[in-house]
């Protein structure tokens, strides 16, 4: 959740309050309630970002445009999908809460923590316990960790990727270390449990940090034990994983149809000195879009590029469906 910080000579003074205050009313839509299932349902539009790395690494110019193309865009969410620091240090995650107070006049925000977030090195595998390792994420953006929003028609599951060096995140590579993430069974049960409580027809949604599937140019996944993590993820209902981490776009599907949205990086760091890109996901009865919204640093602007098309999975829909590409 995001905590509302108010500040003095002392530092933050914090009031919590929910990431998702500031839902703008939905109007004129004729086909928003099934008479079947009573159960509101639309079209979403989410924009999903995701390794802002406020800090040194940040492109000021891509953060003030998406400032200004986010009220145009109309979103119903704006999700972040971690890493909104890049050292972990008060000011950044001051210039971070700005950024995402000024998103929830557009529209709700919901955003996890990425593995630049945790302060790993205050308790390598939770030897001083896990309290500590997202104390100053959690001064500015409160205690929930894994926050979720609700909107008629909508539930978005914030998921913990992101646990410092821990042991479930443990590979033979060295370079792994306090990089890879993991998502333990707990965090899965929990997903499935939560979605299985939400009506058939709602659109359900997941947000972790840590990429899902494997980064084009960098031929690396983002969480060990990633064929048990893939299954598990595909298996709790959710149409939709939103992650980051690889710094790279991309999109693709999951065996039994759940959609994988991976966003780029608002920063400097990115793949082959690609140009950044964030994700607008559009979701309706039967789809899901992934259009991928490309920096032009000649026009100081962010222009929609490609987009990919996958039939929506779900309870209700029960389809599965290879992308489209546009």
């Amino acid at each position: 959740m995001v905590g509302v910080a108010e500040f003095d000579s002392c530092g933050p003074r914090l009031q919590y309050t929910s990431a998702i205050h500031g839902a703008r009313t939905r109007q004129g839509r004729d086909d928003d309630h099934l008479p079947d299932s009573g159960v509101l349902v639309s079209e979403f539009t989410l924009i999903h970002l995701s390794d802002l790395h406020f800090g040194s690494p940040v492109d000021l110019a891509q953060i003030r445009a998406v400032e200004r193309l986010a009220p145009e865009l109309a979103p119903d969410a704006v999700l972040v999908s971690g890493d909104i620091s890049q050292r972990g240090r008060h000011g950044e995650y001051q210039r971070g809460l700005a950024f995402l107070e000024g998103m929830q006049k557009t529209a709700p925000t919901l955003l996890v923590p990425g593995n630049h977030d945790v302060e790993w090195w205050k308790s390598p595998f939770g030897l001083f316990g896990r309290r500590v390792l997202y104390d100053k994420y959690q001064t500015y953006f409160g205690e929930d960790l894994t926050p979720v929003l609700r909107l008629p028609g909508l539930v978005v599951a914030g998921a913990l990727s992101a646990h410092g060096l821990a042991a479930g995140s443990m590979t033979w590579n060295q370079r792994d270390l306090t990089v890879k993430g993991h998502i333990p069974k707990s965090e899965t049960d929990r997903l499935t449990k939560l979605f299985a409580a939400e009506p058939a027809d709602a659109a359900k949604v997941v947000v972790m940090h840590h990429n899902v599937l494997r980064g084009e140019i960098s031929e690396r996944m983002g969480l060990a034990h990633w064929p048990s993590a893939q299954r598990r993820l595909d298996a709790t209902g959710a149409q939709v994983v939103l992650c980051g981490h690889d710094h790279q776009e991309g999109a693709g599907q999951l065996p039994r149809g759940t959609v994988v949205s991976t966003a780029s990086t608002l920063s400097d760091r990115t793949r082959g000195k690609r140009p950044s890109v964030f994700n607008v996901v559009r979701l309706d009865r039967d789809a899901v879009q992934v259009e991928h919204w490309r920096w032009d640093r000649a026009a100081d602007a962010f222009r929609a590029s490609d987009s990919h098309t996958f039939a929506r999975a779900g309870e209700r829909h029960g389809v599965v469906g290879a992308g489209r590409d546009a």
